[in-house]
């Protein structure tokens, strides 16, 4: 089974710098989103410490078990950062959303820490893999809130758990096994928050028909057009966008 894949990050329609970072290696099965935040250029050097030092720690433990080996690698990145962040007043508190896609023989391992998210495409239909590490998510959880009080809570981007903010992270991981056509797409929230579910499974259908069949031309379409849409809604954060089908 190979992977086709293509990404995208963009700054979007209102800020001023770029604090996402994304990271494919197609030959290796390893895909990276991060969505950074922190002062000065913090966020932007955690997003980049992510995609750099996940990748890193699973290049460099190839024979570790991969659902092991993808929670280390974003503890590894996770100590790298706080490390990093204790260095100067600059970088305090800096941290990052991280989404890690790692595929071995017929399954997916999936790490997860943010709001930074996973989803699947299979059968026409939309699925989110992983759960935001948020205030408003917990509030959901405990049935506090309903999807309509979540979506109008303005700290609904506040998060409880990051990579780089504590010297430990619990990381939630995930096993899936993979079949042909399966499309997986991981994101930051500058694409979930500003586009639907529905916009966004209508864009990679309407552009990717027969996964069986894709081009890469036809995959790096649809994410361009997945941003494309974010920015027309409004582009209020930086938006990052990972597409992988398995054939």
């Amino acid at each position: 089974m190979g992977l086709l894949a293509a990404g995208k990050t963009d700054i979007g329609m209102k800020r001023k710098t770029n604090q996402d970072s994304i990271y494919l290696n197609t030959q290796k099965h390893i895909f990276v989103v991060a969505d950074g935040m922190g002062g000065h250029k913090a966020g932007d050097l955690a997003s980049q410490m992510a995609v750099k030092h996940i990748p890193e720690y699973l290049l460099a433990h190839p024979g570790e078990e991969p659902d092991k080996a993808c929670r280390e690698s974003i503890r590894h990145a996770n100590l790298t950062i706080k490390q990093k962040s204790d260095t100067s007043e600059d970088f305090t508190g800096m941290g990052t959303t991280s989404v890690l896609f790692y595929f071995k023989g017929a399954h997916l391992y999936l790490g997860n820490v943010g709001d930074s998210r996973a989803y699947l495409v299979n059968g026409h239909k939309l699925y989110q893999l992983t759960r935001d590490h948020s205030l408003v998510q917990e509030k959901l959880n405990l049935g506090i809130y309903n999807r309509d009080q979540a979506a109008a809570d303005p700290h609904k981007n506040v998060l409880v758990r990051t990579v780089g903010f504590e010297p430990e992270v619990d990381v939630d991981a995930f096993t899936y096994k993979v079949h042909r056509n399966d499309i997986f797409l991981s994101c930051s929230d500058g694409l979930h928050g500003k586009v639907s579910d529905a916009d966004i499974l209508y864009i990679i259908n309407t552009n990717i028909p027969d996964p069986s069949k894709a081009t890469e031309a036809q995959v790096q379409k649809a994410v361009d057009l997945l941003v494309d849409q974010a920015n027309a809604n409004g582009g209020n954060d930086n938006i990052s966008v990972i597409l992988v089908i398995a054939q």
